[in-house]
């Protein structure tokens, strides 16, 4: 039997940084994949969609030349050759992390991995001990009883990612992240798009002001957008494939292609052995400690198996603090309350902290600001003036308690005030901080002069 100090079972982001990390340390280290390393986020996730949408919007441009003084005349899509280049990214980064995990030493074990008490690890029949399992084996798309997906007619984010043909339409349910990237996607390459939404706003998670505004530019590029509905059947019976939805006016029958689901995802905790090892776990997620120690010494779990955010950056930050915490280090355990949410349509969104809402609902004395792109120089010049930048104080102490954006580029952006929120930095002195012009990185600035009644450009 195989001996090591660390095993880490998954290789997602949170599973193959937690194993660098581990080997950095001087852990004598292993990962155990059952398919590709990189896991979901790497090979159908974060990574392959961000190319299909770098395709789209390049495909918006030439559709939009003449916005810029430019004349494009003869221009089409190839939609296979956008989903090849998406798949050619995403392999391409595969055997990068196959590099950093020669570079690091870390042994690679191809196959199914099943925990075993006496924290031991059972890969298609053969065995190997470590003193700590890490437990990161991510999670997939979930499924709806009144919604099961066949993987043709009714599919789930994979299957988006890669169908042989480009629908004419499709009907998204569910508006999180994964279901308005999906329809800005198919919507710029040409398909008909219908999103219905549960609840009484798309991208539910965010401040209202920026559903609002994401809800008035899906619109505006021809997407239809059905909130507080719920599809009750599905019939996939004809050439394509109908839906029942209930809406407070009644009920309505859509006709499309394809229906993406796109309502959450499941932890993948199934069939990997945690009821024999005695580990514990409550509402499909692993309970750990601040850290990522279940209740079985020597077992531990991190990611999206999780309570946390089921974000990629917040899987390898857990890694990198449970392997540090191990080795000894002096830890801080993770703010999950200044994590930053990003979503990659257009316009992009990207947040953290508090919503006004929220903020209001603790009863706090805000200063709230706000700034158009449409104000701003640099969205002017570069025909991006959809959005805002949003920012939430406290009133008495200037404490930055969040910070929404949407609009171009602003996925970009948000790092400033996670890093002003890590540093308790003030209303005031982010309004101090001198920021570049033309930038759209100076409406937060100018949002913050908003907050303070001090804006210039509004």
């Amino acid at each position: 039997m195989s001996k090591y100090d660390i095993i880490v079972l998954g290789s997602g982001p949170g599973g193959y940084v937690t194993a660098i990390r581990a080997s950095q340390l001087g852990f004598k280290t292993a990962v155990v994949e059952k398919e590709n390393l990189g896991g979901v986020c790497l090979n159908w996730g974060c990574i392959p969609t961000k190319a299909l949408l770098k395709s789209a919007q390049v495909f918006e441009y030439l559709k939009h030349a003449g916005d810029y003084g430019l004349s494009v005349t003869d221009y089409d899509k190839d939609f296979s050759a956008v989903v090849n280049r998406s798949r050619g990214v995403a392999n391409g980064m595969s055997k990068g992390i196959e590099f950093l995990m020669k570079k690091n030493k870390i042994d690679v074990i191809k196959g199914y991995g099943k925990l075993k008490p006496g924290k031991k690890i059972d890969v298609d029949g053969t065995e190997y001990s470590a003193d700590h399992i890490i437990i990161a084996t991510g999670a997939r798309s979930r499924e709806l009883p009144s919604l099961p997906q066949d993987g043709k007619k009714v599919i789930g984010y994979r299957e988006a990612m890669s169908l042989p043909n480009q629908p004419k339409k499709m009907i998204v349910v569910g508006s999180g992240a994964i279901g308005v990237e999906f329809a800005y996607f198919y919507n710029s390459m040409g398909t008909e798009v219908t999103i219905v939404e549960f609840l009484p706003n798309v991208v539910p998670v965010e401040d209202e002001d920026v559903s609002k505004q994401l809800e008035k530019s899906f619109k505006k590029s021809g997407i239809d957008i059905m909130t507080s509905a719920e599809v009750t059947k599905v019939d996939t019976s004809g050439n394509g494939v109908k839906a029942t939805v209930k809406t407070k006016d009644g009920e309505q029958v859509l006709e499309a292609d394809i229906i993406l689901s796109a309502v959450g995802i499941k932890s993948n905790i199934e069939n990997i052995g945690l009821e024999d090892v005695g580990i514990v776990v409550d509402r499909d997620k692993i309970l750990v400690n601040n850290f990522y120690q279940t209740n079985m010494p020597g077992y531990y779990a991190i990611g999206d198996v999780t309570p946390g955010q089921a974000l990629a950056h917040v899987a390898s930050a857990e890694g990198i603090l449970c392997v540090e915490k191990i080795a000894g280090l002096h830890v801080e355990a993770l703010d999950y309350g200044n994590i930053p949410g990003c979503t990659y349509c257009y316009p992009e969104i990207a947040s953290v902290g508090l919503t006004e809402k929220q903020a209001k609902d603790k009863g706090l004395d805000i200063k709230v600001g706000k700034f158009p792109f449409s104000a701003s120089g640099k969205a002017s010049a570069s025909g991006n003036k959809d959005g805002f930048v949003k920012v939430i104080f406290d009133a008495k102490y200037g404490e930055w308690l969040g910070c929404h954006m949407i609009g171009a580029g602003v996925t970009d952006m948000i790092a400033e005030a996670v890093l002003g929120r890590k540093l308790e930095t003030t209303g005031h002195e982010v309004l101090k901080a001198i920021h570049p012009h033309p930038t759209m990185s100076e409406a937060v600035m100018e949002a913050v002069a908003d907050a303070y009644d001090e804006v210039i450009h509004l």
